[in-house]
């Protein structure tokens, strides 16, 4: 590769490491809010299908592992750790494929942001809860909506013929 190209390399990198911190920012300062604004388990309408409610989720994904005993805080944050290395990898080698690189930096926004919460706090803040009539989907937060974003995004990036580059 000429010295152009990775001088490119080195913005697209730039570009999408800045967003997945714009994702980390967003979730922390989001967090922040609700916990000096909420009690723990309080609920607070916001329309007749979502309300904000301060949760404290000490699993993975719809509280997986919750009751675990304490070693899952160590495993996942472990797997985030593992994983965000990944996603740097793979934003260095294939930063170039712009939808591909935009999920990984959201799911890598995402992965860290948690990350911050479970090293901090020994669990994930959740605030956002939507539900159907008494049927509420589990609680989440802005760190999981960036993380289902780029999973979202990596599917539909799988069905697309690849990038040619002349």
């Amino acid at each position: 590769m000429h010295k152009g190209g990775r001088g490119k390399s080195a913005v697209r990198l730039a570009l999408h490491l800045s967003l997945a911190l714009a994702v980390v920012a967003l979730d922390f300062v989001s967090k922040r809010w609700v916990e000096s604004s909420l009690e723990f388990g309080q609920s607070v309408p916001v329309t007749g299908f979502f309300n904000l409610v301060l949760a404290h989720n000490t699993g993975a994904a719809f509280s997986l592992l919750a009751d675990a005993g304490g070693w899952q805080r160590l495993f996942f944050g472990s797997i985030a750790a593992v994983a965000s290395a990944v996603i740097v990898y793979l934003l260095v080698k294939h930063g170039q494929r712009t939808l591909f690189a935009l999920a990984l930096s959201l799911i890598l926004g995402g992965a860290l942001g948690n990350l911050i919460d479970r090293i901090r706090l020994g669990h994930v803040i959740d605030f956002l809860d939507f539900y159907v009539q008494n049927h509420h989907w589990p609680a989440f937060n802005l760190a999981d909506s960036a993380i289902f974003a780029g999973a979202a995004l990596l599917i539909w990036d799988s069905f697309r013929k690849p990038e040619v580059k002349p």
